[in-house]
């Protein structure tokens, strides 16, 4: 089996994942880890409908569960302040 050849960059990576290559044989999975967060929890939001099928507008686009992505954007959120209120 022929060997695919790698990508030199984290743009063509991301560029041949988006495009439908398979790039299992482009990772080493040997060094990867799983983040365990703890214990999870369940919270209740009330939001305007027009921002929900803003939402679901986006997350069809893209191909994702709609709490998958607001999980995301939350964690993204959290991080970006985080980075803010320490300086780094």
């Amino acid at each position: 089996m022929k060997r695919k050849k790698l990508a030199i960059s984290s743009a063509e990576l991301d560029r041949r994942f988006d495009s439908g290559e398979d790039i299992h044989d482009l990772i080493d999975m040997s060094k990867t880890t799983v983040i365990r967060q703890g214990k999870k929890v369940r919270i209740t939001l009330d939001v305007a409908e027009s921002l929900v099928k803003d939402i679901d507008d986006i997350r069809k686009r893209i191909g994702v569960d709609r709490g998958a992505l607001i999980k995301v954007w939350l964690h993204e959120k959290v991080k970006q302040e985080k980075t803010v209120q320490t300086g780094k």
